[in-house]
């Protein structure tokens, strides 16, 4: 039930080194400068942190990073810490994928945006940073998804439109337990209180509080919080942003949950569906867009918004979702990226099955959202269902941009909105409104990836291929084993 948000408005202030209305680098990454170093050692040293952590998302939709004492982060700042190109191509059980250009020979650099830089509450003396991977010179590197991002952002940019997101996840929170019958260990949920119950906000409430307050530590700003459908299942989301500072606050949105879990001994999962036979956990996104006014920077034109329309969703709103309802059984091999997506993204289970659109229409793939009461220009926004946080958060985002932007290209028109939940018509009538059954697969998915030109030519030749040999590979080894080894597996990890 929960969602990615992407829209273009004013942002709020995710860091503490810079505000989000100003956070929007689109070029390669490189030395910090001088700035922007003494500002990272100034807050570190303020806050007694000894170790930076240098994160980024990996193809297998895991986060993983390598971290540099204080006293060589002015040094690490400007030069990185060397990495093997080789852990693009590690699928999420550890499994290295023959993929050219990320073997055992190679190096990248894992270069720190220093707008990034938070200290980490949950991690007393530990500091973060996200990071592009670059090459030795600092020159981008085709296997970075940081920089698939900056690029798909910069070619929005290129058509005068800015975008701005927010990833809504959900989340499991629970104990890791051994099986009684031997199996591999399970995720017991903390309570099996009812959706959006009181009871659930008093079960949960300690832990709630110390989220609350690491993420507001760190910048990101908490729009609002309840209790879920599972037993055990949260919802605490954060404020929309610039795109790359949307899927930069989503990585440390996963830490947090899972670093502030840990401290307390308890243990969170944003996988799909970590408990088989509870509501499955998404990340749903949100999608608009503004102009861009001098210096490159968002404008005031709110683009999705149409006062006049039926929907009040421009023709630009209704062409990006044509873009996105065209693309979307390629899409969501990157926005549902695992295996165990699959047992959530099935009908009448609120995570959308078909390709449809429709106004605040839960069981749609692409919900228009009604606007908030006093500021229709300022919240008309998309939402993208099918997502989840196994997905690489800038893989998915990028995608969903170049997507969105092939519908305005090429005008595309999504048809009439779908007000009923699609499950419910017959084959007739889904058949006469475009309503087509989303991949039931990771593999059916990344088959329908390989057949998209767009995005195909979008990912490039190396990346494209990394990310196919990983999946495929993960597809394989999940194959016939009981479901619970695969969550297992996507709990602990995701």
């Amino acid at each position: 039930m929960t969602a990615l948000r992407i829209a273009l408005y004013d942002a709020g202030r995710p860091c503490y080194l810079c505000p989000m209305s100003d956070y929007v680098p689109a070029g390669p990454a490189g030395a910090a400068d001088d700035d922007a170093v003494s500002a990272v050692i100034e807050h570190a040293n303020a806050n007694q942190v000894s170790l930076v952590r240098f994160l980024y998302a990996d193809h297998g939709g895991i986060i993983r990073g390598k971290a540099a004492s204080s006293a060589l982060l002015p040094s690490r700042l400007r030069t990185g810490i060397g990495h093997t190109v080789a852990m693009m191509a590690m699928s999420m059980l550890d499994s290295l994928q023959p993929v050219d250009g990320m073997g055992p020979v190679g190096e990248v650099r894992i270069m720190p945006d220093p707008s990034t830089f938070v200290s980490l509450p949950y991690a007393p003396g530990a500091g973060a940073m996200l990071a592009d991977l670059v090459q030795p010179g600092g020159e981008p590197w085709d296997g970075c998804s940081r920089t698939f991002l900056k690029r798909a952002i910069a070619d929005m940019a290129a058509e005068g439109y800015a975008v701005h997101a927010s990833f809504e996840p959900e989340f499991t929170l629970g104990r890791r337990e051994a099986d009684p019958h031997g199996g591999p260990d399970r995720l017991v949920p903390v309570d099996d209180s009812l959706c959006y119950s009181s009871t659930g906000f008093a079960l949960a409430h300690d832990f709630t509080m110390d989220l609350l307050a690491a993420l507001q530590e760190q910048g990101l700003q908490v729009e609002s919080y309840y209790p879920e459908l599972g037993h055990g299942q949260q919802e605490m989301t954060i404020r929309h942003a610039p795109a790359l500072r949307a899927a930069d606050n989503h990585v440390l949105y996963r830490e947090t949950v899972r670093g502030v879990a840990f401290r307390r001994g308890l243990w969170a999962s944003l996988a799909p569906k970590p408990v088989p036979d509870q509501a499955g956990n998404g990340t749903h996104l949100h999608v608009s867009l503004t102009d861009l006014g001098p210096g490159g920077q968002p404008g005031e034109h709110q683009v999705f918004y149409e006062p006049d329309d039926e929907y009040q969703l421009s023709a630009t709103g209704y062409h990006f979702t044509g873009g996105l309802l065209a693309h979307l059984p390629a899409l969501v091999a990157l926005t549902c990226a695992s295996v165990n997506s699959y047992r959530r993204l099935a009908p009448q289970m609120w995570s959308s099955a078909f390709t449809v659109y429709g106004m605040d229409n839960r069981e749609a793939a692409v919900r228009i959202c009604s606007p908030m009461l006093g500021d229709a220009a300022g919240t008309v926004n998309l939402e993208l269902k099918p997502s989840d946080s196994s997905a690489n958060p800038y893989l998915a985002l990028g995608a969903v941009i170049h997507a969105g932007l092939d519908g305005i290209r090429r005008k595309l028109d999504p048809g009439d909105a779908v007000n009923v939940d699609p499950a419910t018509l017959t084959d007739a009538e889904r058949e006469a409104r475009g309503a087509h059954r989303l991949p039931d697969s990771l593999g059916a998915a990344l088959d329908a990836l390989e057949a998209d030109d767009l995005l195909m030519e979008a990912l490039g030749p190396l990346r494209r291929q990394a990310y196919l040999a990983v999946k495929r590979s993960e597809a394989a080894d999940f194959a016939g084993r009981d479901a619970a080894w695969e969550c297992f597996q996507h709990f602990t990890k995701i």
